[in-house]
Parts: structure tokens; C-alpha cells; sequence
């Protein structure tokens, strides 16, 4: 195998099993890729209580700056029912035009083509004139407690510093080159509960039903809307994602309601001030509402994860403008700059260095039958490669 075929690459990797937090081989095969081209790899394990080690990957070529960073995960989710599959998801069988596995786009794919793009650019001029590494983890599909966060942490008390990253996750909604992340917008969860008084639906006065409570607290939640969004992001959304009260009995009022809910938030608020707004959303509906007229005010409380996933805007024009002008080159599209979607661990890549991400599509990330279009391999080797080029040949302006 010679590194710079992406397919050949991704076949490899698809070929370990590496849900997570298996490491699978995934990173074994990734070192075996990146030692022949001269980086010094290093396999990191991470721990915490309560949670599985996670092995990690970080690999560097080069001593100086400037350093030109790529981030990914080799874990994958489960493939679910492997009978429903057209081909065994960690086959790697390559069927027609496209590739199937797990992990082919999600994100084994843009991992193996970076290996590519170095590969192509060492073979073609020599390494770069700085530094080029890989900081690749086993937990990005899981809690995210001991991948992205803690190898970045890591790497940095070693002295590790960096100029830029780029992570490769399928960015593209349709065809290659629609879409960079340019950022990422906040994602703030919160947990209600409402104390009622239980008792029998027919005696309602001798009782206090916590739902009705409940639904004026989540209804103060969904109107107004948060803001209107700004230039770079849409309009931030609540969604209450589950109310649950335990009680199967239908002539019991229940004593007690909860409810959970996500907000995805714009860069008009960050995490103290969003909790704020909430906060007085919450308690002028628990002082007041039609749902319980004569009552006393409805008796919340409500808790916070401790993770939040803060909102971030990448402005770096040397590293935009080098990876747009590559995608531009290849595909003849001129990509849309965009922060929707989920999260990403470019969340915690952001606190060390400007980070964008683009990679392959993501249409059939997650489902049965995951795959990708050969040809697409091939087109993202060809952008990462022109991106590494130009990047390195600019980032001293």
C-alpha cells in the first residue's frame, strides 16, 4: 500500500473496528501510515473515573513554525442491524462508484486523504517548511471526556503550540465543495423539574398538578424567539426534548413533572448570559399563567451540565482564503461559509489556535450503508494537498 491512494488508506482504517471507545487498530494502521513519512507518533491514553480510557493519537513533522494542524477521530458509531447492510460495514467492499464501511465519510474518509495530501506534498517538494501534525482521537463519537480535550491539553504542557487547524469532518450538505465551518454555534441543555401535590383527577382542588406548572415554565422557553440571529448565524432555537412525569396511572395527578430542553445559541449570547435570560423567562412564568389561576407560583428548580458547548466565530482570512481557493481550484465551486450543525471538537480546538473544518459529504453519516464516491476520495486528496501548498506558502504574510 503507498499512502498516497486516499482509497486505499480508507480501506485500511474502515477495516478496524474501531467503535468507539475501541481503538480497533485504527490507530495502529494511522501510525503505520505516518512513521514511513517521517512524523514522531505518539499514542496518548486518557482516564477519568466513571469513563473508559480512550487511546489517542498525535503525530508531528517538523520542529518550527509555521504549524499547520489536522484534527479528526477514528472512532465510529455502531453500524446497528449488520444484516441490513448491502455490504459488512467494516468490509470496506468497494461496490460500483462508491465505498462502503463505517466511517467511510464520518470520518475515516478525510483522515485517509490528508495522509494523501502529505504524502503527495513530500513526495512531490519535500516537507514543508515548518510543521504539520495530527491530533487524532478515539472518543469524538462518544462523551468526548477523554479524546479532543485532554490530548490538546496534553500536547500543549509538552509544548506543542499551533497556527491553525483544520478538522476534517463531512462538512458538505450535498457535493463536495458546498460548505466550510467556519464556526460553530453554543449548545446549553438544561433539566426542570415542577413539585406538584398528587392526588385523584377528580378531586383536582385537593391536588396541585405539576404539568400545568410545567407546560407555562417550557412554554416562557419557546416564545419570544431568542434573538433574529447575526451575520454569520442563524436565529438561536430551544427545543424541549422530553417531559416526563412517571406516572402510568390515568386518574392520578402526578406529584412531580420534569422536562429537558437544548438551546443551539448564536453568538448574541454566551454562557452566563444565556442562563440569565432563561432564568427570567422561567421565573415570570412561574409567578404568573393561565394554567394555574388562584395558585400559589409554581415551584421549580432546574439544573445545568457542567459541559456547554461554547459558541465561536473563526475571522483567520489566511486560512479561510487558502482552503477556499483550493476547494475553488478542484471543484469550481466557491464554498458557503457556514456554523450550522451539531458540535464539533473544534469546540475545544478553538481555545488553542483559528480552526475551520471541511471534508467529505455528510449525507450518509450514522445510517446503514455508509459510504462515499471514489471519486470524491480522489477530489478531497487533490484540495488538502493544494491547501497544505498554499497554506505554508502564505502563513509567514
Amino acid at each position: 500500500m503507498t499512502t498516497t491512494d486516499p482509497v486505499a488508506n480508507l480501506q485500511t482504517l474502515i477495516r478496524c473496528p474501531s467503535v468507539t471507545p475501541a481503538e480497533g487498530g485504527a490507530l495502529a494502521a494511522l501510525e503505520a501510515m505516518l512513521a514511513p513519512l517521517g512524523f514522531a507518533v505518539e499514542r496518548m491514553v486518557a482516564r477519568e473515573d466513571g469513563t473508559p480510557d480512550v487511546e489517542n493519537l498525535y503525530a508531528r513533522l517538523g520542529s518550527d513554525g509555521p504549524h499547520l494542524m489536522f484534527a479528526g477521530h477514528t472512532d465510529v458509531v455502531p453500524p446497528g442491524d449488520e444484516t441490513a447492510w448491502t455490504h459488512p460495514p467494516f468490509s470496506a467492499v468497494i461496490d460500483g462508484t462508491e465505498l462502503f464501511g463505517r466511517g467511510a465519510v464520518d470520518m475515516k474518509g478525510g483522515i485517509a486523504c490528508f495522509v494523501a495530501a502529505v504524502a503527495r506534498v513530500i513526495e512531490k517538494q519535500g516537507a514543508p517548511k515548518g510543521s504539520l501534525s495530527f491530533l487524532i482521537t478515539g472518543d469524538e463519537e462518544g462523551p468526548s471526556i477523554n479524546g479532543t480535550e485532554k490530548l490538546l491539553k496534553w500536547a500543549e504542557e509538552r509544548g506543542e503550540r499551533w497556527d491553525a487547524c483544520l478538522v476534517g469532518e463531512p462538512t458538505n450538505p450535498d457535493a463536495l465543495g458546498d460548505m466550510i465551518k467556519i464556526g460553530r454555534r453554543g449548545s446549553l441543555s438544561g433539566y426542570i423539574t415542577v413539585e406538584g401535590v398528587q392526588g385523584h383527577v377528580a378531586y383536582p382542588h385537593l391536588a396541585d398538578n405539576p404539568l400545568r406548572g410545567l407546560l407555562q415554565l417550557t412554554h416562557a422557553l419557546l416564545d419570544p424567539p431568542f434573538d433574529h440571529g447575526t451575520d454569520h448565524f442563524p436565529p438561536s432555537n430551544l427545543e424541549v426534548t422530553s417531559i416526563d412525569t412517571g406516572n402510568k396511572a390515568v386518574n392520578v395527578i402526578p406529584a412531580r413533572a420534569s422536562a429537558a430542553f437544548n438551546i443551539r445559541f448564536s453568538d448574541v449570547w454566551n454562557e452566563a448570559s444565556l442562563k440569565a435570560e432563561i432564568m427570567r423567562r422561567l421565573d415570570g412564568a412561574a409567578a404568573t399563567g393561565p394554567l394555574r389561576s388562584g395558585r400559589a407560583p409554581v415551584n421549580y428548580t432546574i439544573t445545568w451540565p457542567e459541559r456547554v458547548g461554547q459558541v465561536f466565530l473563526t475571522r483567520n482570512d489566511a486560512l479561510i482564503s487558502s482552503l477556499s481557493a483550493a476547494i475553488n481550484a478542484v471543484t469550481g465551486k466557491q464554498p458557503v461559509l457556514s456554523t450550522t450543525g451539531g458540535t464539533s471538537d473544534a469546540r475545544f480546538i478553538k481555545n488553542y489556535c483559528p480552526v475551520v473544518e471541511f471534508g467529505l459529504v455528510g449525507q450518509t453519516m450514522h445510517k446503514i450503508d455508509e459510504r462515499v464516491a471514489v471519486a470524491d476520495l480522489e477530489k478531497l486528496t487533490e484540495i488538502y494537498q493544494s491547501f497544505i501548498e498554499s497554506w505554508f506558502e502564505h502563513a509567514g504574510d
